[in-house]
């Protein structure tokens, strides 16, 4: 028998309503009605649930480092016809390309959010 279940993924960061909007354009997730300036919820489909909360003196990773490591990553999953697509969307909105394909050898690219966390696109 489980212990637990599994609830929401948290992210620190400086201002959770500005990454919340990231995230919410990339997923198409709407913001919970209960956010506020200290916790902003995203809710998914099917009880997916991703959330953002308010870090004083956040310090974003940086990938790959074992200075200041990721300690998580958000693998996003894209249909492989619309991978180029995406990426040109998460650029749009404010992300960072950190890692390539390797020219279509790898089917994931590596990115960072607008506050430095690092997320994949995985083609499916």
């Amino acid at each position: 028998m489980a212990v637990a279940t599994m609830g929401v993924t948290v992210l620190d960061c400086p201002n959770p309503r500005d990454l919340a909007a990231f995230y919410a354009a990339v997923l198409g997730w709407a913001v919970g009605k209960d956010s506020d300036d200290e916790w902003v919820d995203l809710v998914g489909p099917d009880g997916h649930a991703l959330a953002f909360q308010r870090s004083e003196g956040y310090r974003p990773p940086r990938w790959p480092s074992t200075d200041m490591p990721q300690q998580l990553h958000l693998d996003l999953k894209v249909p492989k016809e619309r991978l180029d697509a995406a990426e040109q969307e998460v650029l749009r909105l404010g992300a960072t390309l950190l890692e390539g394909d390797g020219g279509g050898k790898r089917g994931w690219r590596v990115y960072a959010d607008p506050v430095g966390h690092p997320f994949c696109l995985c083609a499916c």
